[in-house]
């Protein structure tokens, strides 16, 4: 049975290394552990930064995810963004990220705070994509842009 659940602080760990894993695999980065590690802590240390999900099977932690707030003037109200998703090789294709989303989306359907979920995947990760795809989200409406230091 998968359990989802907000993360809480001696889950840093296990985020830790998914970030890790999940930088290495989709984009062939190497991160700095301390400085992932600070920047994980730094969101149980500031909840205006957001929170974490964790997916367990058996009570060992499968998945995360990150959940950062963007404030709509338009909507008066607040976009959750899905950051940060990753899901163990292992558990993969097993519902795990569908359970997470599904778990998402209720809250935000019973909040009043709360108005959408968007995300962004990097553009060849296609499997990812189509997960997404299959959740019900639309990856037609916008086109992101970044500039990193």
């Amino acid at each position: 049975m998968i359990t989802i659940r907000k993360a809480i602080t001696e889950d840093v760990t296990s985020i830790v290394e998914s970030q890790q894993k999940m930088a290495l695999e989709t984009e062939s980065l190497k991160l700095d552990p301390k400085i992932l590690k600070r920047g994980v802590q730094s969101v149980f240390d500031d909840p205006n930064k957001g929170f974490y999900l964790v997916a367990e099977i058996d009570q060992k932690v499968v998945a995360c995810t990150m959940l950062t707030p963007e404030w709509s003037d338009w909507r008066n109200g607040t976009f959750l963004w899905i950051q940060s998703v990753y899901v163990e090789p292992a558990y993969r294709q097993k519902g795990v990220y569908g359970k997470m989303y599904s778990f998402v989306k209720q809250l935000v359907m019973n909040s009043k705070e709360y108005h959408g979920l968007r995300l962004y995947v990097v553009m060849n990760n296609k499997v990812a994509q189509e997960v997404y795809e299959r959740t019900g989200m639309d990856g037609n409406h916008y086109k992101m842009f970044e500039w990193v230091k």
